[in-house]
């Protein structure tokens, strides 16, 4: 009788992760975190602001004989407003500068603010320069350009739509 042969003993490799992926990703996660509380024991550091440069509304109006803009500019009074006119160019510029102070018991707050306006307008056609004249109402400003040679404000047709 043959003797049975002896049965050979099989191992399977499996492969062996120290941590699975969702482990990985929850310990940077948490280092994460960690940094974020770090950081933010550092104190803050306040650097000084730098005036604002608002964007205003400004409209530029043909009206045959002139050029005629109009530009808001809120806040701001008139000796703080420099005009600037050549032959084919307008410019605008604002500055104020607020300063309040509040006084209460053991108490001082001082506070500044500043808004700064600035704006050039290519004019189509030569003006007088002389004879601009500027106007503010409500924070409105008005300015007026006498054209050096005025042209025909073109009549206006009503085309259809089909």
């Amino acid at each position: 009788m043959a003797k049975p042969s002896p049965k050979k003993k099989t191992s399977s490799i499996t492969p062996s992760w120290t941590s699975p992926w969702t482990d990985i990703d929850r310990s940077i996660d948490n280092l994460r975190k960690d940094m974020e509380k770090a950081f933010s024991s550092f104190p803050s550091i306040q650097f000084p602001s730098m005036p604002k440069m608002a964007q205003t509304s400004c409209d530029l109006i043909d009206e045959g004989k002139q050029f005629r803009v109009k530009m808001d500019v809120p806040g701001v009074k008139k000796n703080e407003i420099k005009l600037e006119v050549t032959d084919n160019s307008l410019e605008i510029s604002a500055e104020h500068k607020e300063e309040s102070e509040e006084k209460k018991k053991n108490y001082l707050r001082k506070e500044r603010s500043q808004v700064s306006y600035y704006r050039t307008l290519p004019l189509s056609e030569k003006v007088v320069s002389g004879q601009v004249k500027a106007k503010l109402t409500d924070g409105v400003l008005d300015i007026t350009l006498p054209k050096a040679k005025p042209t025909t404000v073109s009549k206006k047709k009503s085309i259809q739509i089909q």
